[in-house]
C-alpha cells in the first residue's frame, strides 16, 4: 500500500524476506558446522521459487 500497490511484488517480497525470517530459523548442528547462515537458507529458498 505505502508503494501505491494493492499486492505485494515477486521483488518486495525478496527485499523482506530475509530481515522477516531470519530470527525464525533455527539451523541444525549440520548447517552450523558447515558454516551457513540463515541468511544463507533463506537465499537459496528465494533461489528455488519460480520467477514466474
Amino acid at each position: 500500500m505505502l508503494q501505491g500497490r494493492l499486492a505485494a511484488t515477486r521483488d518486495d517480497i525478496v527485499a523482506l524476506a530475509a530481515p522477516v525470517m531470519r530470527h525464525r530459523l533455527l539451523l541444525s548442528f549440520a548447517a552450523e558446522a558447515e558454516g551457513r547462515s540463515a541468511d544463507d537458507v533463506i537465499a537459496s529458498l528465494l533461489r528455488a521459487v519460480p520467477l514466474a
